[in-house]
């Protein structure tokens, strides 16, 4: 199936014609269009193009008018207020293009595929190995995955990559701990929860903390543990890759809760990058990027100092030799350059951690692995905020565990279900509770601009009014009931009807959908998307509120207005499906 031109594209390309028919001379003008509420569509470009060619823009746009070739998709322009142009297109166009998307049988409803598409590596969901997923984790993992998935649908070659924490100088004091405790991560049935598997590292971690605090032995011990680490002693190794089995299956828990797919082959921790660190460390020197200070090597910039005025360096080796996140970071972008042939690496990162990558982006550039062809761009995101706006915490302080978030998201959205549940069963509830309650956690997220902080507000967010996937769910289950109830009428498109205004105001906004998902992928901003479907969800409630379906005047109108219905409800699933939200058939 071919992909669908919208409507406002073929608009577009009438008038550019016209214009470049007007003002030969100007070459290919752009009319600039976009959605208006005095008409279907504005045009402005005219007042551009008649500063440039020192022409009249009213007379100018008349004369455009008059070249614009109407009939099948436009219906009428008129000239207004300056040079604007209002253009009205024709009900039988607007039937038809949404006809051709729901003749697309690959269900993607005539969204097209880049024509040139790349290979983007997305670092996202970065959880660190023996410790508790908190409410910070939730936004990287969230945000990737449905930029992954807006990506994918655009035909972007997608890699995934899940940077763990699962390195570092903790470890030797758990390895050690776990040498003189053997049987503390001993699994006594033969499946072990996710739930199970933290405790048991988070028991482990407080106890071992607690002799390393208070014994000197055992803390020379876990030192000597680090190097042996380092250095890949057998048995060394072996203990360590038990934290980081268990650590794997709290993590596969939490994900599947999250109702997102992580393979285990995109896991790609800090230990991942272990052998390349000395050679990443040795080209950097001998290409003079990076130069020993103090003994340790760092790379200056000349924009980034501190508050006595002293340059600030990224260290890419300490002076004792160790290396810092920066080596590691800096020969993952190796990796994902040289390796997996990227174009684009996307990193779903908190925005604390902004100066670091902006540091580390410069290094790679300054070396040569990234350039005009490859680039680095770190998606940052702003802070999950209580409902007093202050960064949120449980009662005690303590930062909130993701598991416990999410069970009351589930809580709250399954009380919803159920008092509006007409025939579910107990069973029924509990999954549509699930899906609900999940959506609205990712919803609330991806609604928000990226980088900007956002309050945690379930009594807002499981809200069936405003700007919520609960919203849109039942606005979903409530098209998918009409349909149902249609019995022997099927969706039919009628190019030849009237429209009404409530069924031309849905049919065009269900046209931009491609538009959307294309701008949405570019700016890596699932939050353009979320808006958009809300839109078409409250046009779908004025379409539904002004226009009978079942009962409308002719049989003809009632297949036209099921078809209207349909073609909603797959673009909401649809829609929804890329940030990562399930739409029940029944709620």
């Amino acid at each position: 199936m071919a992909s669908v031109t919208s409507l406002s594209d073929s608009v577009h390309q009438r008038l550019a014609a016209a214009l470049s028919a007007a003002v030969p001379q100007a070459g290919s003008a752009d009319p600039l269009l976009r959605r208006s509420d005095r008409a279907d569509f504005q045009a402005n470009g005219i007042l551009a193009l008649a500063k440039k060619e020192k022409a009249n823009p009213r007379e100018l746009a008349t004369q455009v008018v008059s070249r614009v070739e109407s009939g099948d998709v436009i219906k009428d322009v008129e000239v207004s207020g300056p040079g604007f142009l209002n253009i009205t297109i024709t009900d039988r166009a607007i039937t038809e293009n949404l006809a051709a998307r729901y003749a697309d049988d690959t269900g993607r409803l005539g969204v097209p595929q880049a024509e040139q598409p790349g290979t983007t590596v997305i670092d996202y969901a970065q959880p660190n190995v023996a410790k508790e997923m908190h409410v910070g984790h939730l936004r990287s993992a969230v945000i990737g995955d449905s930029v992954a998935q807006l990506l994918e649908f655009t035909g972007e070659s997608v890699v995934r990559r899940h940077h763990i924490g699962d390195w570092g100088t903790q470890f030797g004091m758990l390895i050690q701990y776990l040498e003189e405790h053997p049987h503390e991560l001993d699994h006594k049935a033969g499946e072990v929860s996710g739930e199970e598997a933290m405790s048991n590292l988070d028991r482990l971690y407080k106890a071992a903390r607690k002799v390393f605090d208070a014994d000197e032995e055992f803390k020379t011990r876990a030192r000597r543990r680090v190097v042996d680490l380092q250095a890949g002693d057998p048995q060394t190794l072996a203990m360590w890759q038990k934290f980081v089995d268990e650590s794997k299956i709290y993590f596969f828990s939490v994900f599947e809760k999250l109702d997102m797919e992580i393979r285990d082959a995109d896991i790609v921790g800090e230990s991942g990058y272990n052998d390349m660190l000395a050679e990443t460390c040795r080209l950097l020197e001998e290409s003079g990027v990076a130069v020993r200070s103090e003994g340790a090597l760092c790379v200056f910039f000349d924009d980034i100092k501190g508050p006595d005025g002293k340059p600030v360096p990224l260290i890419v080796q300490k002076s004792d030799g160790g290396y810092g996140y920066a080596a590691t970071d800096l020969s993952a972008i190796r990796d994902r350059v040289f390796t997996l042939k990227a174009n684009t690496l996307l990193y779903v990162v908190d925005a604390r951690q902004s100066l670091h990558f902006k540091m580390v982006f410069e290094t790679a550039r300054r070396a040569g692995w990234l350039n005009e062809d490859v680039h680095a761009v770190q998606l940052a995101f702003g802070t999950v905020l209580g409902k007093d706006g202050k960064p949120f915490k449980t009662r005690e302080g303590e930062t909130v565990r993701l598991v416990d978030l999410l069970d009351e998201a589930i809580d709250r959205a399954s009380a919803v279900v159920r008092e509006k549940a007409q025939d579910l069963s107990e069973e029924e509830i509990a999954e549509r509770g699930t899906q609900v309650g999940i959506g609205a956690v990712k919803y609330a997220d991806l609604s928000t601009s990226a980088n900007r902080d956002y309050k945690f507000d379930l009594d807002q967010m499981v809200s069936l009014n405003g700007d919520t996937s609960v919203y849109l769910q039942y606005a979903y289950a409530r098209i998918r009931s009409i349909l149902r109830k249609a019995g022997e009428a099927r969706p039919v498109a009628h190019p030849e009807l009237d429209l009404h205004e409530a069924e031309r105001a849905l049919g065009l906004h269900a046209d931009s959908f491609a538009a959307t998902v294309a701008e949405a992928a570019a700016e890596y901003a699932p939050h353009k998307l979320t808006a958009y479907l809300y839109q078409l969800a409250s046009h779908y409630t004025t379409f539904y509120d002004k226009c009978p379906v079942l009962k409308a005047e002719s049989p003809e109108q009632i297949e036209n207005r099921l078809f209207l219905c349909d073609i909603t409800a797959r673009t909401l699933h649809q829609g929804m499906a890329l940030l990562g939200i399930r739409t029940p058939e029944r709620l």
